[in-house]
């Protein structure tokens, strides 16, 4: 069916794909590529095991690089797939970062659009007792916390302008930073710095449309996805919408690289799917943390309620962080308007789409 609609006349092929893979009765996922079992389409991508000591790697989460798999997509160079390579236990510290942490002032999210400040200070002391006692019912409110579509840290992006400023910018996660410090260095990517992340926040009912990261002014350096929760579809495509991209699924740890010739394709995210152990969580999530963290560790224990907490969200929830690393070394954004370098306020929708509706995000 897949093949079928990229040979249709009309609207562009990404945009049949998306359709397509949108819609809740198609049960054919064949043409989706996991990573989990690899194909034909996929080849093993080589790390630069050296660059990340085993104790660093340990400090953020991580096996050993040496333990890592990691994989490449024919077509695509640039692009790396490396399947959950953290420590058991490990990823729930970001999910609380996400969920407890990140979303705390001075960071930006879509609730700053149209609610008092004072009313987003504790998204998470105003949702965990919600969200605890929540049953499957839907038509119960969502929490605070369940209407969070996005996050930014670091250098804001504006969603109006579509650009990053110098005077819309806010500390970096130093535990996110060291993260993707390791993760890229492994890739290859001596030096990353982590200066500005996207967080998004997916239920079953989100998706995420066709665009580029482009906006950016370093184009040379990686573009960073950790996700966590539920499982997704994930479609990558070419420089243009009229190349038919290909599907594949992102899984609870998961990480890809976005570099080189990848780094400015078109992508989206259709379709939020159940994990598929058929579990309220993947396994790697019921994994407890060690009680032994090495010395200088970013990760942290959570506490049992946090956990549950975190734990309730996830079971209809799928978290995404993307980093990506704004200016060169010693580069400068260029000299712009005042009124352009404010930060203007995204319309509420500008990133994420829900029930359908779909804003398609074009170049600059």
């Amino acid at each position: 069916a897949a093949a079928a609609l990229t040979r249709e006349g009309g609207e562009d092929a990404f945009r049949r794909l998306f359709r397509l893979y949108r819609q809740r009765d198609v049960s054919d996922l064949r043409g989706v590529v996991d990573f989990s079992v690899p194909g034909s389409q996929v080849f093993r991508s080589q790390l630069s095991i050296s660059s990340v000591s085993d104790q660093d790697a340990s400090r953020a989460g991580l096996r050993p690089v040496s333990q890592w798999k990691a994989y490449g997509l024919n077509g695509y160079p640039g692009f790396i797939f490396i399947p959950n390579p953290f420590l058991p236990g490990c990823q729930r510290h970001w999910v609380k970062q996400c969920l407890k942490l990140y979303p705390q002032k001075p960071n930006v999210c879509n609730l700053d659009l149209h609610m008092a400040p004072e009313k987003t200070i504790d998204l998470w002391g105003q949702s965990k007792e919600q969200l605890r006692m929540k049953s499957s019912s839907k038509r119960e409110p969502r929490s605070l916390l369940e209407k969070l579509r996005w996050v930014t840290l670091g250098y804001h992006y504006n969603w109006d302008t579509k650009k990053y400023s110098a005077n819309h910018h806010t500390p970096f996660p130093s535990d996110l930073a060291f993260l993707s410090e390791q993760v890229a260095a492994a890739c290859g990517f001596q030096g990353f710095q982590a200066q500005a992340g996207i967080l998004n926040y997916y239920h079953f009912d989100s998706s995420l449309g066709i665009h580029v990261d482009e906006s950016e002014l370093d184009h040379s350096r990686p573009l960073l996805s950790f996700s966590f929760g539920q499982s997704s579809i994930f479609l990558l495509g070419g420089r243009k919408r009229e190349e038919a991209p290909t599907a594949m699924f992102m899984h609870s740890g998961d990480i890809m690289v976005m570099s080189g010739f990848s780094r400015l394709l078109y992508h989206a995210v259709p379709r939020v799917l159940p994990n598929p152990e058929g579990t309220a969580l993947p396994f790697c999530l019921d994994q407890a943390l060690s009680s032994d963290l090495p010395v200088g560790s970013v990760v942290e224990h959570s506490s049992d309620e946090d956990w549950q907490v975190c734990a309730k969200y996830l079971q209809s929830s799928r978290i995404n962080m993307t980093i990506r690393q704004v200016l060169a070394e010693g580069q400068k954004f260029p000299e712009e308007s005042e009124t352009n370098t404010k930060g203007r306020a995204p319309s509420e929708n500008s990133h994420h789409q829900e029930n359908g509706s779909t804003k398609r995000h074009k170049p600059n």
